[in-house]
């Protein structure tokens, strides 16, 4: 062992120029340099990005001869080599900072170090192999980024028979490690059992986003369980069509109300409620005014964000009418204008705009945000919809990045009557509680656009729906009969929760409802009597309530037509129904089973994906884009992962 620290040492020393030749080792190294790459001023021009090889190929070299005892102290010794040539000596000025755009060149011993220096018999059993590998594996990182690999090969081979002055190592080269998940999202603990004759009253917001139903949708198709804390069940409740009963036409929507049991506990029945939105005619929708608010940060550089933006966006402009505007703002490093106010008729000039974006610089959310709502205010006139489509990973790093902060700014900004609607793109730094404080407040919807069938759901199919409201702070109130329903458990909605007395605020902000949209809400309640019920009467209160109505429950919903700032109110009473789980209800219980599995909560008992597949199969329906199918096989793939 203490022969080969020796050697190591011996070819350290000879390795290492001596002080009175580092100006001139350096000077050859930087002419060398200059003549390779055809530039004697300024960066060598170079792509963004190198193919992947070429680090990996001299790896392979590498690991092919260090299963030999020469093999393994030849790799030491270059490694040692290495170190020498770029630690900084007697006053050299050490390298600036490494950045993806730098090149450093690190000057390698003088040839009369290494190829003139006679091995000594000590060093004879080093073998050929360590000295050709040795030679070739620099050779190969220094052949030129865009040739193929037999010239690369061909080029290591030829330095490998020449004086080797100099190696360049491009930063771009370097193996960086991923960065790590900076992922949060925005929830609540699973809703608790609440008491009836302690709690008879829930009250809460509508909620018609959808885009924890894409994070689960991307994470099981990644091979992964989702995080329990991105699941929202009603958002994925509502991620689906249903063929509800429509309104009337006294209010813009009309609520239905259905009991039925409970596929996973038969002693509690589900009451579902269900809100159908009205669709008017295209023709009679008011011009559109709206502004994309592009997040173009460094962190938008990946295929599943910025390119898959401007793909989506590109879709939704063939929705457009002529007499529609579009415009662009972008955020990075500062906010600016990318495309003035355009007919959406102009598409060849709002494509030209999107294409040109491309993704650098930190991410001003603030600066991007007070921009495009001035954009927006410009744009607006009388009868007009305005909406403000932040486009975004969600990374707000710089600027207002606190979620309470933005909640208070676009609080301000939505009373001007200028909608915001949130799209997430890609994950890894998806900051879903920043998106959720945006789309909550700014009167408007979160989706999240994984794939381009995704982006065309939301922007195409659902465009109207998506973009035009029909009903703002939409809310919902349901007393429990303490008389018939003993206990109960709201199923999702855990952050929109409202306090009993904010039903009655109109100044209280809700979820606003689009054209077309359908919102479901789902309680699992227990009847008085029943076997399941968890809890046990109290000493102190009567052990029955008189029942003088028949009623399960009273429901009542207030909201405000666009516009409008005072609300108006709608009512109906729960009744007792024996109702088979089928149709629309039953599918709505089986993605509610569904997301209830993927949160982790504990009352579903033995019941398990397999129920929740033969039930969504049995209640699928028409399906006509294969919304409800894919749901399924998600639910097949979380069986597998979940084993």
């Amino acid at each position: 062992m203490m022969d080969q620290i020796d050697k190591l040492a011996r070819a350290m020393k000879a390795a290492t120029p001596a002080s009175s030749q580092k100006a001139e080792t350096l000077a050859r190294a930087m002419e060398s340099f200059d003549a390779h790459q055809g530039s004697t001023a300024g960066m060598r021009p170079k792509p963004d990005r190198r193919p992947p090889g070429r680090l990996w190929q001299g790896a392979k070299s590498m690991l092919n001869v260090m299963t030999t005892r020469g093999g393994i102290v030849a790799t030491t010794a270059l490694v040692a080599v290495g170190l020498v040539a770029v630690l900084p000596k007697d006053g050299l000025t050490p390298p600036a900072k490494l950045t993806t755009q730098e090149e450093i060149v690190l000057a390698e011993p003088a040839p009369e170090a290494i190829h003139n220096r006679a091995l000594s018999s000590d060093d004879a059993d080093l073998g050929a192999a360590g000295d050709v590998m040795m030679e070739a594996e620099i050779a190969v990182m220094d052949a030129p980024a865009s040739a193929p690999l037999a010239a690369q090969e061909q080029f290591a081979g030829g330095l490998a028979q020449s004086e080797l002055r100099q190696r360049v190592i491009v930063a771009d080269d370097i193996v960086i490690p991923p960065e790590a998940n900076t992922e949060a999202f925005s929830n609540q603990p699973p809703s608790a059992l609440k008491i009836t004759t302690e709690d008879p009253v829930a009250t809460f917001s509508a909620d018609v986003d959808t885009a924890s139903y894409g994070v689960v949708r991307s994470s099981l198709n990644r091979g992964q369980m989702p995080p329990a804390e991105a699941v929202r069940i009603e958002e994925m409740i509502n991620y689906f069509p249903y063929a509800y009963p429509g309104p009337d036409g006294a209010h813009p929507f009309r609520p239905t109300v259905t009991v039925a049991p409970t596929p996973w506990n038969p002693g509690t029945q589900l009451v579902h409620i269900a809100v159908q939105g009205e669709m008017p005619e295209v023709a009679e929708r008011p011009p559109l005014n709206l502004v994309f608010l592009i997040d173009t940060s460094g962190s938008m550089q990946d295929p599943a964000k910025l390119p898959l933006l401007k793909q989506s966006f590109a879709m939704m402009l063939g929705e457009l009418r002529p007499e529609d505007r579009v415009a662009i703002v972008t955020y990075a490093g500062s906010a600016g204008q990318v495309l003035e106010p355009t007919a959406a008729g102009e598409r060849d000039t709002i494509l030209a705009a999107l294409d040109q974006l491309e993704a650098g610089g930190s991410t001003a959310g603030q600066a991007g945000l007070q921009q495009a709502y001035g954009v927006a205010e410009a744009m607006a006139d009388d009868g007009d919809v305005t909406r403000v489509i932040l486009a975004t990973d969600g990374d707000f790093n710089v600027g207002l990045s606190d979620p309470d902060a933005l909640k208070d700014f676009i609080a301000k900004k939505r009373d001007g009557g200028t909608y915001l609607s949130v799209l997430g793109f890609g994950r890894g730094n998806l900051d879903d509680a920043t998106m959720q404080a945006l789309a909550q407040n700014g009167n408007g919807t979160a989706a999240y656009i994984d794939t381009l069938s995704e982006a065309r759901k939301v922007l195409v199919d659902q465009l109207t729906g998506a973009l035009f409201p029909i009903a703002d702070d939409l809310k919902f109130q349901v007393e429990f009969n303490p008389a018939r329903i003993a206990e109960y458990r709201l199923i999702g909605y855990e952050t929109r929760v409202l306090n009993r007395e904010d039903f009655n605020n109109d100044r209280i902000d809700a979820g606003d409802i689009g054209a077309g949209h359908a919102v479901t809400a789902i309680f699992e309640v227990t009847p008085v009597g029943s076997d399941a019920v968890l809890t046990d009467a109290l000493r102190y209160q009567p052990a029955e309530v008189a029942d003088t109505s028949g009623e399960l429950g009273f429901l009542k919903l207030r909201y405000k037509r666009p516009g409008e700032a005072t609300s108006t109110l709608i009512e109906t009473a729960i009744l007792p129904s024996d109702a088979p789980l089928e149709g629309e209800v039953g599918f709505a219980a089986a993605i509610a089973g569904f997301g209830s599995l993927l949160r982790g909560v504990d009352h579903l008992g033995d019941w398990g994906y397999g129920d929740a597949i033969a039930l969504a199969n049995a209640t699928k329906g028409d399906d006509p884009f294969g919304y409800r199918a894919e749901a399924i096989t998600l639910m097949r793939l979380a069986e597998t992962l979940d084993r």
